[in-house]
């Protein structure tokens, strides 16, 4: 376990490093005169963040994805539609409920309150479409129709929103984005590939994948249906009061102030899930002792890294962000914040929880074929273009609109190119990328950015999470495009390779049974460069047996005596 442990702390400062380097940098640079203490909190904030996360991904291994794989092979052997659906809409929304994420953007939005109707309403909207998702693996419905067609429903639906109150447009994109987080998409990626797995089908491999994609998409609609029900909200979220602290055991004690909200607040998300399990458990799972030992260990490394890292993230990231995004807005050269947007958003991407679950589940059940380097690769091109485009919009006022429906309008369009097992991991990657890093960190830079600039907030700092969940939708389908190219071109040079080798075993092999003879004209004919047409036609085939006639009767000497034959006609004479 301290092996594994071990391993899981090196992945975490791999992550982080890059991102905290480039706070540290801007902060002794363009922001440099930074408070103390929110210097202060920002490292320290670091520091929980890699144990944190760390502690979280153990706990996801050992307890969320067994729960899912267990309760996703039992709900498709028992073939109960019924069972299936009320399963995956209990478990679908209290797993939300518990996604830290979610409660972090319900406190942020000003016109919803209290904040437990949001958090409410979006857990139900996710827990309809992961029904929806199972339902889509046991009647082996088309993925790309279906999100397709889900998009395309979500944008139109939001024509009316904005019409009626634009401020909920982009704040419901950002709902989908935050609700597949850390503690949902385990669960959801682990439930998809166990009843996958059970129904078996040459699409087994690609049926586990696009889970999390629907998932995201029933948040979307939830926050907007809710917005009819909201008149428009003129309030203006105040970014939290950065403390007045001067010392490293200050520091410390803003931390240890706000840990016990966070572990009441998380234990409070949790203990229905887990409530839940167990009367499945009970019930119908009936899982062994020594599993149940296993999940049971997983669920408190779990529960305590997750209160760790949002301990770490609300208190030392968020007053960072807002502080720098600030800073950096009120430049008279701010347009220098779409390039530091694009770096931030390349590495950062590498610090979410979820990202890491993801690629490790795609690796694992693509045996290799698409490896973990090429999709962090890919995560980070995506998120850098998606916080690029998010400065552009708080910088010039630019709508949404104009970002979302071609981009939409782009991944649509390559699911018709692009590998089946892609386009799912495309989406699904869209909805992971936006994870507590984007809600907590990204977000109120962006929100300090627009202050700066005398922006909305509702209307233009919110809808970075958006940008987030949809650029891998169409970067990593551009891959497997790219993927699929590699390997027709693979799969050509195995064909020449095998043809080349299969003429030059021919050639030998006529070489071999008529090159040879005992005469020196023939071998310099036959064991030279053999003439495949004259090979090939009647007249060779003549010759050849002429020679092999000629070859024999010369053979024929060793048995004649020609002194004997002369003395015989002598005598006869």
């Amino acid at each position: 376990m301290s092996k594994i442990l071990r391993e899981k702390l090196n992945e975490s400062i791999k992550s982080l490093l890059p991102i905290i380097v480039i706070v540290l940098v801007l902060n002794f640079t363009v922001a440099s005169e930074m408070p103390f203490a929110v210097r202060g909190m920002f490292i320290v904030g670091s520091l929980f963040l890699v144990i944190g996360m760390a502690i979280f991904t153990l706990g996801a291994d050992l307890a969320m994805m067994p729960i899912g794989e267990h309760l996703g092979n039992y709900l498709s052997k028992s073939g109960k539609i019924w069972l299936i659906v009320i399963a995956a809409l209990l478990m679908g929304t209290m797993v939300t409920i518990a996604e830290p994420d979610l409660q972090i953007l319900a406190l942020m939005v000003p016109g919803i309150q209290p904040s437990s109707v949001l958090t409410t309403t979006v857990a139900v909207g996710l827990g309809v479409f992961l029904v929806l998702a199972m339902l889509r693996i046991l009647f082996n419905i088309s993925m790309a129709k279906l999100l397709s067609g889900c998009y395309i429903g979500a944008l139109i639906l939001g024509i009316f929103v904005t019409r009626n109150n634009p401020e909920y447009f982009a704040v419901s994109f950002d709902a989908g984005g935050v609700t597949t987080g850390p503690f949902a998409i385990p669960f959801i990626l682990a439930l998809g590939v166990g009843v996958s797995a059970v129904r078996g089908g040459k699409n087994t491999q690609s049926d586990g994948f696009g889970l999390a994609a629907l998932c995201s998409i029933g948040p979307i609609y939830a926050v907007m249906i809710l917005s009819f029900f909201y008149g428009r909200s003129d309030s203006a979220m105040t970014p939290a009061e950065v403390p007045d602290v001067t010392t490293i055991p200050g520091l410390f004690g803003e931390f240890m102030h706000e840990l016990p909200h966070h572990m009441y607040s998380i234990l409070l998300a949790v203990v229905p899930l887990i409530a839940l399990f167990l009367i499945f458990q009970f019930a119908v799972l009936h899982l062994p002792k020594s599993t149940l030992i296993k999940i049971g260990f997983g669920l408190v490394y779990t529960y305590f890294g997750l209160v760790i890292f949002i301990t770490g993230v609300s208190v030392g990231f968020m007053p960072a962000g807002v502080f720098i995004g600030k800073t950096l807005g009120f430049l008279e050269y701010n347009w220098i914040l779409i390039p530091i947007g694009a770096i931030m958003g390349y590495f950062i991407v590498l610090a979410e929880p979820a990202v890491h679950v993801l690629v490790e589940e795609v690796e694992a059940l693509t045996a290799g074929a698409i490896s973990k380097p090429v999709m962090t690769r890919a995560f980070s091109i995506s998120i850098a273009i998606a916080i690029a485009l998010a400065m552009v919009r708080v910088l010039t006022g630019l709508s949404i609109w104009w970002i979302l429906v071609p981009g939409y309008a782009l991944a649509i369009i390559l699911t018709k190119f692009s590998p089946k097992i892609f386009t799912a991991v495309a989406f699904d990657s869209g909805a992971v990328a936006s994870g507590p890093m984007t809600a907590t960190f990204v977000l109120p830079f962006t929100m300090g950015v627009c202050e700066a600039a005398g922006g909305n907030i509702m209307m233009d700092a919110f809808g970075v999470v958006a940008l987030v969940a949809m650029t891998p939708l169409f970067t990593v389908q551009i891959v497997g495009l790219v993927y699929k190219r590699k390997m027709a071109a693979a799969a050509s040079d195995e064909t020449e390779a095998l043809e080349s080798i299969s003429q030059t075993i021919e050639e030998q092999k006529i070489k071999e049974r008529w090159g040879r003879s005992e005469y020196s004209d023939e071998e310099s004919r036959f064991d030279a460069e053999v003439d495949m047409d004259y090979a090939a036609s009647p007249e060779w085939a003549e010759e050849v047996i002429s020679d092999q006639i000629v070859r024999k009767i010369a053979k024929d000497d060793d048995y004649i005596d020609f002194d004997l034959l002369e003395e015989e006609d002598e005598n006869e004479i």
